[in-house]
């Protein structure tokens, strides 16, 4: 599919004619286009264009679909399984510009944005408005990005994923043509859902210009704390027990021991080194006061150990980027290394079983691989720093890998809860999903036919 010299420079060509100088063919523009946060190697396209507008953005696919060119969105390059690696070379298009919000409807409680604005860059708007929108992945992500990926994160025990605060998308498809996937009403019977097509479609079905949020209204009270306990299963077992009473928890997070040693040397902290549980709950005064009482009482019958609160913003904010910061703070254990960033996510009920099983496999390995995770959902997390070069590091690093996955999917999980398919986890697509598959592939063929949406990702080979 990749493109000849020759044609390549036609191509460049045609696209400088519409953009000017916000076309680069560099080689460090190239290659910083050309990979994501995950372990893969560089995939650089041939060019990167950076529009303005969604007329623009249609405009580069027309000349991409003239010239059989594959296109690439780009966010901000913080997605972890090779989102962005341009397999077949072609064009990135990169939505830094396209960075505006367009509009808030702040009794309706949405707003509509252009894809390149990030979470960040969001809130900080929308801060005088009462309202905020709530989906965390940790990387100040373009929502653009966490929509094409369907993102989740910290928030999403109690707000949802993308897939729940996402109104509806502008969407500009392989032939140029420019859709709208749904109205900014509530719900909607009219039709098939295109909007929950194209969230977690990762580039695949076409170039997502505009997206409606939902947003939600900041609570009266916040209140933050860790909580250390003596075993990792009671730990589990607590988030568990939280979840089945109806605690209606803002955030839950899971970090093992390993993972809290290196919190404590990234960022200057002193928490036990102990599996500790990272919280946060919103509501009133009154309800969270007692969402913390209720939640104190079945800790306590875990083995939960000491309390330390976070309830300023500061220091919530401090408490945050730290568990933000785990995979910088793995990825120093090597430097000079890399790491692999995995998830799975399993029905609640089996998460203990699974986490307990996964800390088995590790301890038969030499690998340094702390647990993360936003456990009240059953999602955890593995960061594991090595050294490339280290075959048999690799080696292991591959059998932990997929013996996780292939536990996930044995107890009716998924093989990703939230970091997405990419080049990464096409091999599981076909023992997840069985003949759905075909189906994807399906859709694919009829919005896509000349297969040059983001080729490569996603779906397997036939």
């Amino acid at each position: 599919m990749s493109l000849a010299v020759q044609d390549v420079e036609t191509l460049v060509d045609e696209l400088r004619e519409l953009l000017g100088d916000r076309v680069s063919t560099s080689p460090s523009m190239r290659d910083t286009h050309g990979h994501d946060e995950a372990w893969m190697e560089t995939m650089p396209p041939d060019a990167v264009c950076f529009p303005r507008s969604t007329e623009e953005v249609s405009a580069i696919v027309k000349i991409c679909a003239r010239h059989g060119a594959p296109v690439i969105p780009y966010g901000t390059g913080t997605s972890l399984e090779g989102h962005i690696q341009a397999k077949h070379g072609g064009v990135s298009i990169d939505m830094a510009e396209m960075n505006q919000v367009l509009e808030v409807n702040a009794e309706d409680m949405d707003c509509r944005v252009q894809p390149g604005i990030t979470r960040k860059q969001l809130n900080e708007y929308l801060r005088d408005t009462g309202l905020f929108f709530p989906i965390d992945p940790g990387a100040d992500a373009s929502i653009g990005g966490m929509a094409a990926t369907r993102a989740s994160g910290t928030n999403a025990v109690r707000y949802g994923t993308m897939r729940e605060n996402v109104l509806s998308l502008e969407v500009v498809l392989a032939d140029g043509r420019i859709i709208r996937t749904a109205r900014r009403s509530r719900k909607s019977a009219a039709g098939y859902d295109l909007t929950r097509l194209f969230v977690g479609s990762e580039g695949t079905l076409g170039v997502i210009t505009e997206i409606t949020v939902r947003l939600h209204g900041i609570p009266e009270q916040i209140s933050a704390a860790v909580v250390p306990f003596k075993t990792l299963d009671g730990a589990v077992d607590t988030v568990i027990m939280t979840i089945q009473c109806g605690i209606p928890v803002a955030r839950i997070e899971l970090c093992d021991d390993v993972q809290m040693d290196v919190i404590n040397k990234y960022s200057g902290f002193d928490y036990p080194v102990e599996p500790t549980l990272f919280l946060e709950f919103h509501g009133t005064e009154a309800g969270v006061a007692e969402q913390v009482e209720l939640f104190s009482e079945i800790a306590g019958e875990y083995g939960g150990g000491e309390f330390q609160w976070a309830s300023t913003p500061e220091a919530r904010t401090t408490l945050w980027q730290a568990r933000h910061d785990v995979a910088y703070a793995v990825k120093a254990l090597v430097p000079g290394g890399r790491i692999l960033a995995t998830d799975v996510c399993v029905p609640i009920s089996r998460l203990t079983e699974c986490i307990m099983e996964t800390t088995a496999d590790i301890a038969q390995t030499s690998l340094t691989a702390p647990i993360v995770g936003h456990v009240g959902d059953g999602n955890f997390h593995l960061a594991v720093p090595f050294e490339p070069d280290d075959t048999e590091a690799v080696r292991e690093l591959e059998w932990l890998c997929e013996r996780l996955a292939n536990r996930a999917l044995a107890m009716e999980g998924t093989c990703t809860g939230e970091h997405g398919i990419g080049l990464g986890k096409i091999k599981y697509m076909r023992s997840e999903h069985g003949d759905a598959v075909d189906v994807m592939r399906s859709v694919k063929q009829a919005i896509d036919p000349e297969n040059l949406m983001n080729p490569g990702k996603m779906l397997p080979a036939d």
